[in-house]
């Protein structure tokens, strides 16, 4: 039976207990036997079987095994039932019963009749009932009392066992629960420590991280689990111990005392299940903490070693020892810069040697990984500190021999200019040579502790760092050593003769010094006059107003040439001072540009320092700084390494500049952001990054000192250039050098345009698009218009207009000049745009009566005229000339244009009649000209605008009239525009001009014309009179008419600007029609000749010509403005 029945919980049959019907009161036999009470339940035969059956294989599984072996006493409680119902329970219990019984006593009914019943049915039923132990029929609880002491039974049954059934049930319901977390703790601990002991170490120092993290959270978990299993049996023991501390007035039964025992056992397995655990995840953690320690050890080792190889291999580029003093200077800083910013890899591999020394102590488990590693850093930081060390050693060797070097060419040098120095005139007479003797011994005796060893010995002394350009440049040296020993002995020589010389009577007149002009060229670069510089036909001798005797004369000539020379060996020197400036300076130029960009640009990105920026400073960095990291480039890796290719020939320091002058352009790029950059600096200059910057760099003085170099040193280049030249006008590089400066004034000039012009606001178009700045300047400006058809001039202001003139390739600026308040660069005017003049339609008249500082620029036949007065006559001169240029560049794209355009129409025209003055040639050749025109978007007719002059009336003068020219000013110049208007001057058959200060590019094609008619070739000037118009003409614009082929009209008179007036006699219309489309229109009238007739040619031939032009110019400027 018990093999059937599954061990069941508290909590399982929790609703079948709480009725109890039976319960384990705790109470036991006099042998130690169990008690189940088997309470007065009326409902006991309606309890199902399956309940039934639960409750009693669960009570009956409380006991220990030893108390069950011994057998259950039962009592069953049927004082207030009936004998059918205590007989059927007994029956029940008997055939339901899991386990071994001992004895059943039943407290039979008490009433009278069924005490009585229950007697005489019990002895006749007996053995009904089936049971191996006896059951004895009670009649009261004082016969109970005979089994069952009374301490071993509740006070139900007159006993004195405490029990209360809800508590019980409770205490069984948490012991059960509270062992059941107590065996599902130690198997997740089992688990765990599984899990741990199985996990392969990683080989990373994320991954091992990661692995370490992870455990330690379920390690966390586990050991929350345990604590707050511990924490429950803990409540549950206390729960347990309360009936205890009472036990004077309730005696204690042995299932509490069990119980007890029960949590506190499970309490000590839980505590040895931690000890254990914890003993574990000590080992486990230290293993993990190690493996950690060793990757974090392992990846530093790759990283230093990596840094070391890269720091090891740049130390083997080190290798230049020098070809100066100053660049020997420079090695060693950068040899102590580098040595510098690697002493962080240094001192972190030593540091990483140490941490593994630390890990050996500790008794690591990887001690034969981590001891090789070790070593070899060691090793390592060793070499490096050798080769730094040799390095430095190679050289201080190096600046020594060159400081020798460096003293003896200076000594030298010194000699020269001693040499140079002393005037002829005095060492003409004895106390005067015999001063200059003492001079020199005196400065000879300074030569034995400035001058060079033997040969020999710098070979034996140096020898570890003598390489072939250093051995050129020592012997170089030495002969310059020589070579000036040797001129001290020949000036020793002269001036002993001449001062052992007895003093005549005639008083010698020193010669004046010569000039150099006799000089062909300056020595070679580098090399040192030798012995036959001094050569006695070093120049003529100018003789003084004394005679002198023969061998007077051969001294004074030998002299005369050694001054000679000494003059050019001083010139010699001041180039090399020169030189030496410009070097130093670039070098320091070239690290102050590194300091900045590694001090200051390089930091902004750091993120380190990004907690010091400013929010105004965040991704400012190209405006801050512009393009100087271009600057330093340029000048790091082209220009200062070109500069030293000319150490030893200064004089063709022209030419450095001269191939790297595009590269100088960048300049302009920085000279533009630098306002930008100014007014950033201004806003941002009292950011904390900017101080901490400059205290890093040790700097003196602030950013914006710094940011101000490259305009400082472009500056600085003119006035070296300068100086070189100076000392260099009859050497070879004299024109080089003089080129180089002119390019040089020319890039600070487009640095200074370009900096007006990007302070022009009010322009809509693009700036690009007008062609190269040219000039640019402020200027006194009137104005002196047309208005429309009615030739009405508007007064000119008496007050002129303060204007700055932008002058580009294609278009002239005029802006007004606005003064700003700031500092700096935001003190810089700004320029308001007025208005713009394209070149194409501007002629100039050079000079205006009253005034040499003024000149007129006139536009689209003086419609527009611009007196313009110039600060000073020069400057007019200058605008006048550059304006001058322009036009006439445009002329020449012009007649290229017309060129090519009439080489087409030739090669796509039929061939012409044999007869030049044949009318078909002409009318055909006109006709196509206006087909041409017709489709040809810039045509003539297209841009006759409003400008237009009147119709005349009768009785008034023609529009060129001389009345009609007269201005205020009384500029007398060609009114005809230069471009959109045509090229011809219309005005040519009336009257001459009668002063040529007008100037456009027009005149140079009625010149054309002009040849044209003297030489007969071509048709006549257009006369007045009627003519049949031979093909529909095109409107040109408002006030012009269009005429019809066939219609009769009558050419009135020529007016300005190349236009004629017209009637239609057919329609009865009037108005303007251009004179290059009437050449191809018209014929006289009623006849079928062309403008061929002798009387016509001249004009029509300088309309044809007029009309190409036009055109070739049209097709030409559409490049230009497009």
């Amino acid at each position: 039976m018990r093999q059937d029945i599954v061990p069941l919980c508290a909590a399982d049959i929790h609703d079948q207990l709480k009725k109890r019907f039976a319960y384990l009161s705790g109470g036991r036999g006099q042998d130690g036997s169990p008690v189940i009470t088997f309470p007065d339940y009326p409902a006991f035969s309606e309890i199902p079987d399956q309940e039934f059956q639960n409750v009693m294989t669960y009570l009956t599984g409380i006991p220990s095994l030893q108390d069950a072996g011994i057998g259950f006493i039962l009592v069953i409680d049927r004082r207030q039932d009936k004998w059918s119902s205590v007989k059927a329970s007994v029956l029940r219990i008997a055939a339901s019963f899991p386990a071994n019984l001992q004895l059943v006593l039943v407290l039979r009914p008490v009433g009278f009749f069924q005490r009585t019943l229950s007697d005489i049915a019990f002895r006749f039923s007996r053995d009904d009932f089936k049971m191996k132990v006896p059951v004895i029929m009670l009649s009261s609880v004082p016969e109970l009392h005979g089994y069952i002491d009374k301490s071993q039974l509740t006070e139900d049954l007159g006993g004195t066992l405490d029990y209360c059934h809800s508590r019980w049930l409770c205490h069984r319901t948490a012991i059960e629960s509270f062992a059941l977390m107590v065996k599902q703790t130690a198997q997740r601990l089992q688990s765990f420590g599984t899990e741990l002991a199985e996990t392969e170490l990683p080989n990373d120092v994320q991954s091992t991280g990661s692995v370490l993290r992870a455990h330690t959270e379920k390690k966390d978990k586990a050991k929350g689990d345990l604590q707050l299993a511990l924490k429950e049996g803990h409540s549950i023991l206390e729960s347990i111990r309360e009936p205890l501390a009472e036990a004077a007035a309730h005696s204690v039964n042995q299932d509490q005392l069990d119980n007890q025992a029960t949590v506190q056992r499970l309490l000590a397995q839980l505590n040895e299940t931690e000890a254990a655990f914890d003993e574990f995840w000590a080992k486990h953690q230290q293993k993990l903490e190690q493996c950690l320690q060793l990757r974090h050890f392992e990846q530093g080792f790759r990283e230093v070693t990596a840094t070391l190889d890269a720091v090891t291999h740049k130390m083997a580029t080190f290798t230049d020892v020098g070809n100066s003093l100053a660049h020997v200077e420079h090695l060693l800083k950068d040899l102590a810069n580098f040595e510098e910013k690697s002493r962080a890899a240094v001192d972190r591999a030593r540091a990483l040697a140490l941490e593994g020394g630390r890990l050996i102590e500790h008794r690591h488990y990887a001690v034969d990984s981590i001891l090789p590693k070790c070593q070899e850093l060691r090793h390592l930081c060793d070499q490096f500190a050798s080769e730094i060390g040799r390095r430095r050693a190679l050289l201080n060797k190096s600046l020594e021999l060159h400081g020798l070097l460096e003293t003896t060419m200076r000594w030298c040098d010194e000699g020269i200019f001693l040499l140079a120095s002393q005037p002829v005139d005095k060492c003409q007479s004895q106390d005067g040579a015999e001063a200059a003797l003492r001079e020199i011994e005196k400065f000879l005796e300074t030569g034995t502790e400035n001058k060079l060893q033997e040969l020999s010995a710098i070979y034996k002394e140096y020898e570890a760092i003598l390489n072939q350009d250093l051995m050129a440049h020592v012997q170089k040296v030495l002969q310059k050593q020589a070579s000036t020993q040797e001129m001290f002995h020949r000036r020793q020589a002269s001036l002993k003769k001449l001062a052992a010389r007895q003093t005549r009577p005639v008083q010698p007149v020193a010669p004046r010094p010569e000039a150099l002009a006799n000089k062909s060229s300056c020595p070679a670069p580098g090399g040192w006059r030798g012995p036959e510089s001094s050569s006695p036909e070093g120049g003529p001798l100018r003789r003084g107003p004394y005679r002198r005797a023969k061998s007077e004369v051969s001294e004074s000539r030998q002299g005369r040439g050694s001054c000679t020379g000494d003059e050019e060996e001083s010139l010699a020197v001041l180039r090399r001072h020169v030189m030496n400036e410009l070097l130093d300076t670039e070098r320091a130029y070239v690290e102050e540009l590194l300091c900045v960009l590694e001090g200051y640009a390089a930091e902004m990105e750091n993120p380190l320092m990004a907690h010091l920026l400013s929010p105004g400073l965040l991704s400012k960095k190209g405006v801050l700084f512009g393009n100087m990291e271009e600057i330093y480039h340029f000048h790091n890796r082209v220009f200062l390494r070109e500069l030293e290719n000319y150490t030893d020939c200064p004089e063709l320091v022209g030419r450095c500049f001269l191939e790297r002058m595009e590269e100088f352009q960048i300049y302009e790029k920085y000279c533009q952001n630098k306002p930008r950059s100014e007014s950033l600096w201004r806003q941002c200059s009292d950011c904390p990054f900017f101080q901490e910057c400059q205290r890093k760099l040790d700097h003196k003085l602030s950013l914006d000192s710094y940011l101000l170099k490259p305009v400082q040193r472009v500056t600085k280049y003119q006035l070296l250039l300068k100086e070189m030249l100076k000392y260099s006008k009859h050497c070879e590089g004299a024109e080089d050098l003089q080129e180089a400066l002119s390019s040089i004034l020319g890039i600070l000039k487009a640095v200074n345009d370009s900096m007006h012009l990007i302070a022009i606001t009010g322009y809509d178009g693009n700036l690009s698009e007008l062609g190269r700045l040219l000039m640019q300047g402020s200027f006194s400006v009137w104005t002196d218009h047309k208005r429309g058809h009615t030739k009405v001039k508007e007064l000119a202001r008496f007050k002129p207009m303060q204007r700055h003139l932008f002058l580009h390739e294609k278009a002239v600026l005029f802006c007004k000049k606005r003064e700003e308040n700031g500092e700096g660069y935001e003190k810089a005017p700004s320029y308001s745009y007025k208005q713009s003049l394209n070149m194409a339609a501007v002629g100039i008249t050079e000079n205006v009566k009253g005034d040499s500082k003024k000149f007129e620029i006139w536009y689209n036949a003086r419609e527009e005229v611009y007196i313009v007065q110039a600060p000073t006559p020069e400057i007019k001169a200058a605008w006048v000339t550059e304006i001058r240029k322009v036009l006439t560049s445009q002329l020449q794209a012009c007649r290229e244009a017309s060129q090519h355009r009439a080489l087409e129409q030739s090669q796509s025209l039929p061939l012409p009649a044999p007869s030049s003055t044949s009318p078909s040639r002409g009318s055909t050749k006109n006709v196509k000209k206006l087909e041409e025109r017709k489709t040809d978007p810039l045509s003539l007719e297209g841009y006759v605008g409003s400008s237009l002059p009147k119709a005349p009336e009768k009785g008034q003068a023609s529009p060129t009239s001389p009345d009609k020219k007269a201005k205020r000013h009384e500029v007398k110049s060609d009114p005809t525009p230069f471009g959109l208007r045509g090229w011809s001057k219309t005005s040519h058959s009336l009257e001459a001009p009668e002063d040529d200060g007008g100037w456009s590019s027009a005149e140079e094609l009625v010149n054309s014309s002009d040849a044209e008619d003297d030489g007969g070739l071509g048709p006549r000037k257009l006369v007045p009179g009627k003519y049949t118009v031979t093909a529909d003409s095109e409107k040109g614009g408002p006030g012009t008419l269009a005429v019809k082929g066939g219609d009769v009209v009558e050419v009135v008179e020529e007016g300005a600007e190349g236009l004629w007036f017209v009637r239609d006699l057919t329609s009865g219309a009037e108005g303007w029609v251009p004179a290059g489309s009437l050449s191809g229109l018209l014929r006289k009238a009623g006849s079928a000749q062309c403008l061929s007739s002798s009387e016509s040619s001249p004009g029509s031939a300088a309309l044809s010509n007029s009309s190409s032009c036009s055109e070739g110019c049209h097709a030409a400027f559409s490049d230009l403005q497009g």
